[in-house]
């Protein structure tokens, strides 16, 4: 069974890969490398034994992705990881923003509504929720309005996916909203590689500790939380490609209650930034240079995922601890950097 992969090459597309050759899936893999790097082909054959077939594309060329689909006939399954992900620079680049992303699932989606039967995992965010009312996060808290771009593009995403499977009965779809996803496969074959400063606190943490980074800000320590730092549900990624795995196991079973489905994917646990770091100085067995600095404009204060549906309906929960996330990102960043 052929599945393609959009932004396979990425992050937590290249754990994906991953995830779906073990369990003996055909793979192919669109990329255009504005994020990534071919590179990572060598790390997911090192790990599985198998390099995917690549096409470096750009999906926001309609007849690229309508070529595509009339040279790969077999596909059955579609996981989109394909789109721009920086919040601060969402709101700089708007349109560059809507494009990317929403021109990109809306070609696929008309490539998809032609075929007799398919599944559709979407890679979508727990930033449609906003700050929430209440904690943990349900699926059925209100999806508040976006505070940038990009969450907009979350947000309409998943609208544009439901009315498709409102039309499209042939279209099985499962949004699936992650939380904070750190860590790299435990092998240091794949993890994550931002070009330039990081927009995430993990990668900033870890090359703060490599040197790299001369101090990591943290923004504001005067928050309603236990030590004033924002708290935030942060996964192993290992854990979240699974999530994709097992998800689109249950459309190809069958085993959807409707055609389509949104699930949260964390750990139900929330950290602050302060826990992260002590963290990090635990696994790396020294301490990390930083300082409290002003808050940032925009900040959700707390975030954490109630997985009840994730665990029960989806058949999946996240098994490693932060600890354990955060000794494979170390490992990883010194292996780059050695």
């Amino acid at each position: 069974m052929s599945i393609l992969v959009t932004g396979g090459l990425g992050f937590i597309g290249s754990h994906t890969v991953v995830e779906l050759q073990n369990k003996g899936f055909e793979v192919i893999i669109i990329d255009n490398l504005s994020n990534s790097s071919v590179e990572v082909l060598d790390g997911i054959k090192a790990i599985t034994g198998k390099t995917p077939i690549f096409e470096n594309l750009d999906l926001r060329d309609k007849s690229n992705v309508s070529d595509f689909f009339k040279r790969h006939t077999d596909i059955e399954g579609v996981i989109h990881f394909a789109a721009s992900k920086a919040v601060g620079e969402s709101v700089e680049k708007p349109l560059l923003y809507y494009e990317n992303n929403l021109s990109t699932l809306i070609y696929l989606l008309q490539e998809l509504s032609a075929k007799k039967d398919v599944s559709f995992i979407f890679s979508s965010s727990c930033t449609v929720y906003g700050q929430a009312d209440s904690l943990p996060i349900t699926e059925d808290a209100p999806v508040k309005k976006a505070e940038s771009p990009y969450g907009n593009t979350k947000q309409i995403g998943e609208e544009i996916i439901q009315d498709s499977c409102k039309v499209y009965q042939n279209i099985r779809a499962i949004s699936l909203r992650y939380f904070n996803p750190i860590g790299a496969h435990q092998s240091a074959n794949i993890g994550e590689l931002p070009i330039g400063v990081p927009q995430n606190l993990v990668p900033f943490i870890t090359q703060t500790g490599a040197g790299i980074r001369e101090q990591l800000s943290v923004f504001g320590n005067d928050y309603q939380t236990k030590d004033g730092t924002c708290i935030r549900d942060y996964i192993h990624v290992v854990d979240l490609a699974k999530a994709h795995v097992i998800a689109l196991e249950r459309l190809i079973g069958n085993k959807n209650q409707s055609n389509y489905e949104v699930f949260n994917v964390g750990t139900g646990t929330g950290s602050t930034v302060l826990e992260v770091i002590a963290s990090f100085e635990k696994v790396a067995e020294q301490p990390l240079n930083y300082k409290v600095v002003d808050r940032r404009a925009g900040d959700v204060v707390a975030a954490y995922a109630d997985t009840t549906k994730a665990n029960n309906t989806l058949g999946w929960k996240a098994q490693s601890t932060l600890e354990q996330a955060m000794a494979s990102a170390w490992k990883w960043e010194q292996k780059i950097r050695s």
